[in-house]
């Protein structure tokens, strides 16, 4: 049994929230694994002991559909994860966020913010898109010898974004020095994967790999969280 904990707000009617929980199902059949999946919404781990839930859990996904309900709630969920090595996969509004805790908690800007919550913020890492890429199918250039590219088993992929924000270019090379690495650029070289090598399995996409899932072809990052979870539930205590 592998215990998949989904952090967001989530809605019935949300395309990307019912492909995250159908996502998970094909991972984990193909793996012959048994799934647990739990939505956590984020005003749940912002009040009180909330984090404690997430102790059970061998793996997060940071869902789409931002703003959340609980901005802190989300950094809280996503620190845990980075800082004790539970594997995640943040995507679309999990990248984005995912940013916003690194360079909060990591790199130092406690002041970093999300231009969907407050556009007049000082210090903006996530700032709307160029060009909205919402409903738009695209390549990605995968870099070798990266948790994506292994997961992948290629260097070229195609992917569908839901997404109107990303990150802020002025803020790319502050984050990189920091220890995120860019394993995924589209074809104008931005970056549309991240990830911390230092850890077990903590990947951010900007895309939405989970509406391209099927029971038959589960998605690779899917797959891999999967396994990241099933090592983790092999070698951890279980709470409760």
């Amino acid at each position: 049994m592998v215990r998949i904990g989904v952090v967001g707000d989530y809605q019935p009617t949300n395309e990307t929230h019912l492909a995250t929980t159908a996502a998970v199902q094909h991972a984990a059949a193909n793996a012959n694994a048994e799934a647990e999946i739990t939505w956590i919404g984020t005003e749940e781990l912002d009040a009180g002991d909330g984090l404690a839930v997430l102790l059970s859990f061998d793996a997060l996904i940071i869902a789409p559909g931002s703003p959340y309900r609980s901005l802190n709630g989300a950094l809280a969920a996503i620190e845990h994860a980075r800082s004790r090595g539970v594997p995640l996969l943040g995507t679309c509004g999990g990248f984005q966020h995912v940013v916003l805790e690194y360079a909060r908690n990591v790199v130092g800007f406690r002041d970093a913010q999300h231009a969907e919550y407050d556009p007049y913020a000082s210090t903006l890492f996530i700032t709307p898109l160029s060009c909205s890429l919402a409903g738009q199918t695209m390549t990605v250039h995968l870099v070798d010898n990266t948790i994506a590219s292994r997961a992948y088993g290629r260097t070229t992929v195609t992917e569908r974004y839901y997404c109107n924000f990303g990150l802020n270019p002025a803020y790319l090379d502050t984050i990189v020095q920091a220890g995120l690495t860019v394993s995924g650029t589209d074809s104008n070289d931005e970056p549309r994967i991240l990830e911390l090598p230092s850890h077990p399995f903590f990947v951010a996409t900007l895309f939405v790999p989970q509406t391209s899932s099927t029971p038959a072809a589960p998605h690779p990052l899917l797959a891999a969280l999967v396994e990241a979870a099933r090592a983790r539930g092999a070698t951890k205590p279980r709470a409760g």
